[in-house]
């Protein structure tokens, strides 16, 4: 074999090798946007399940409160009823209910004075 034949052979392989190079360069480049395009798209959707899951977190929260809201509306007006209905009873339970309080706070008042 000539050197001028060696020289084209190894140029040859040379070019060859850079092209492999280049083209392996490539794909990884190709590879790397893939993989930031996937990223990107599992951010966007993390955020919109994350605006979802908020919206559902503020509807079931204001229902919440509405339901309490309704409940003690109906307790109130039964208490009304009641208290309109059993004036005596209501005054002598709430006398109770008030002696009861006054007799807890005295002995949780005693306990904290020592």
């Amino acid at each position: 074999m000539s050197s001028t034949s060696a020289s084209h052979a190894a140029h040859a392989l040379i070019d060859r090798a850079g092209q492999r190079g280049d083209a392996i360069l490539h794909d990884g480049v190709d590879t790397a946007h893939q993989a930031v395009g996937g990223l990107s798209e599992s951010a966007r959707q993390l955020q919109a399940d994350a605006a979802r899951l908020r919206q559902r977190s503020l509807d079931a929260m204001r229902e919440g409160s509405e339901l309490v809201r309704e409940r003690a509306r109906r307790a109130g007006e039964r208490s009304v009823g009641y208290i309109r209905d059993e004036p005596v009873k209501s005054v002598l339970v709430a006398a109770a209910a008030g002696a009861a309080l006054m007799a807890l706070f005295s002995l949780v008042g005693g306990r904290a004075g020592r």
